[in-house]
């Protein structure tokens, strides 16, 4: 399970860090998320998106590439780089259309509009919207609600446990 705090799931690129970067420095600093993030998706063990707070840019990218999106009625998900003149370079572009379809998409992408979570779980953004002490009941006495994703052995009392097909 990967999550953040409960203002934002986590952060994307820093702008000032981007628009800093050379031609060859951006290709690199792209490429190098790109392949963190395809070797997340294909795990053979499920990755969880733990949601709370905003999850936007390079933070939905990360979203994207887990198996499962779980998140709050609260969270807000979005890809504002239309807004500041950037597109995300992280695969987003890539995965958000293979779930909600390349219209709203393209909408999504080229209007910079964000989106909460219930909206996000119509279009099958997310997996499922619930509140964080239900991502995983058996650890909802740790604080913040959350698992100790180093420590976590199996639970079945998790919303998500294991990926369909897994033995």
């Amino acid at each position: 399970m990967i999550h953040g705090s409960d203002k934002s799931f986590a952060a994307g690129a820093e702008i000032s860090e981007v628009s800093a970067l050379s031609g060859v420095g951006a290709l690199d600093f792209s490429r190098s998320a790109q392949l963190f993030f395809e070797r997340l998706s294909r795990s053979s063990k499920p990755i969880v998106a733990a949601i709370q707070g905003y999850c936007l840019g390079g933070a939905l990218d990360l979203a994207l590439a887990c198996h499962y999106r779980i998140a709050t009625p609260e969270a807000m998900l979005g890809q504002p780089g239309a807004t500041l003149g950037l597109i995300t370079g992280w695969g987003g572009t890539q995965r958000l259309p293979r779930l909600i379809g390349q219209a709203r998409a393209l909408e999504m992408l080229l209007r910079g509009e964000s989106m909460s979570a219930p909206q996000a779980l119509t279009l099958r953004l997310v997996t499922k919207s619930c509140p964080p002490a239900h991502f995983c009941p058996a650890h909802s006495r740790r604080p913040g609600n959350w698992p100790d994703v180093t420590t976590r052995k199996r639970n079945p009392k998790c919303v998500l446990d294991a990926r369909p097909g897994m033995d």
